[in-house]
């Protein structure tokens, strides 16, 4: 099958398939007579899984480890087991950061009553105040922009 049909197939975008591929997540495919890229079932099932994995927020370095011992079923489980407890810690770490967010969004919301102008809005005065960057009066969170799991 050509590249539109395995997106099409496993819900994948053209373009990241490509990136996987430069990544090396995906063996390269055999090529045509016209050299168009020819993808068979274990394309699907491999892009299948990363794309699983990718619905989990791993990496793409986790997803490598993954796909390493997926492709090695002799190598002990246990680094699989390792791998997945550690991105528990990152979840776990998440989450504690998003309810201090909440927190803080809370807050935040206590400001105001929304039945006045926005001369007098509680909100957007404390918005104009400068964050407490060292994290004293506000959460690392409320600082700071949430992204995935894991630090960067």
């Amino acid at each position: 099958m050509k590249i539109g049909e395995l997106a099409r197939r496993t819900g994948c975008q053209v373009e990241t398939i490509r990136y996987y591929e430069r990544e090396g997540l995906l063996p390269a495919p055999a090529r045509s007579r016209g050299n168009y890229r020819l993808y068979g079932g274990a394309h699907v099932e491999r892009l299948t899984f990363i794309r699983h994995c990718r619905a989990l927020d791993m990496t793409l370095g986790e997803i490598r480890t993954l796909l390493m011992h997926r492709d090695h079923p002799e190598r002990d489980c246990a680094e699989v087991d390792a791998l997945i407890d550690a991105h528990i810690g990152h979840v776990e770490n998440r989450l504690a950061q998003l309810e201090s967010l909440r927190g803080a969004l809370l807050e935040l919301r206590a400001r105001c009553r929304g039945d006045g102008g926005t001369q007098d809005c509680g909100i957007l005065r404390e918005l104009a105040q400068p964050a407490d960057e060292e994290g004293g009066d506000a959460p690392p969170s409320a600082v700071e922009h949430i992204g995935g799991t894991h630090s960067h």
